[in-house]
This record gives C-alpha cells, sequence and structure tokens, in this order.
C-alpha cells in the first residue's frame, strides 16, 4: 500500500504550483524556467505512471522480432518510439507510419 499523496499526485501539485501560483508573479526573466520546470514535471509524472509498462512492452518486442525480420523490426522499433513519444511529448505519438 502506497501512502498519500503518491509520487505522481505529488509531482502534479509541483506543475501546479509552479505553471499557476509562482509563474504569474515571476519577473519575465524566469517566466521560461517555471515553465520548463512544470513540464519536466509532468514529464516525469507520465514517466512514473507509464514507464514501467512501457520498458516491460520494449523487452517483449526485441525478443520477439524474428532474425532478419525487416518489417517486424521496423514495426517493434516504431512502437517503442510512439511508447517514449506518449511520455516525452503526449499527441506526438499518434503519427501515422508508412
Amino acid at each position: 500500500m502506497q501512502n498519500r499523496p503518491t509520487a505522481a499526485e505529488l509531482l502534479d501539485s509541483l506543475a501546479e504550483l509552479l505553471e499557476d501560483t509562482l509563474l504569474p508573479e515571476l519577473p519575465p526573466g524566469l517566466q521560461h524556467r517555471a515553465r520548463v520546470g512544470a513540464n519536466l514535471a509532468r514529464i516525469l509524472r507520465r514517466e512514473v505512471e507509464l514507464g514501467p509498462a512501457a520498458a516491460d512492452r520494449e523487452s517483449e518486442l526485441p525478443a520477439a522480432v524474428p532474425e532478419g525480420d525487416e518489417e517486424a523490426l521496423w514495426q517493434a522499433l516504431a512502437e517503442m518510439v510512439r511508447a517514449d513519444l506518449a511520455i516525452a511529448k503526449p499527441g506526438y505519438d499518434s503519427w501515422e507510419g508508412e
């Protein structure tokens, strides 16, 4: 059993603090840094939530690619990149590949 708040909840609170509370009060020269910090907290939150399953799936994918099967390799790599993008830059993981 994990105590509350969870790591994901703490990261949400940090992002909210940086973006909603501190950002408007900061001088223009520091506002960008607050936005970057909020974005990093959101990336870390997604890593906490999605990272373990993505790592497990990545391990399964290379093991399942038959040697010399370039199409299967391409599909596995595309799925791994999509999982990474879902964490780092949501929305960029939904491209339609050839």
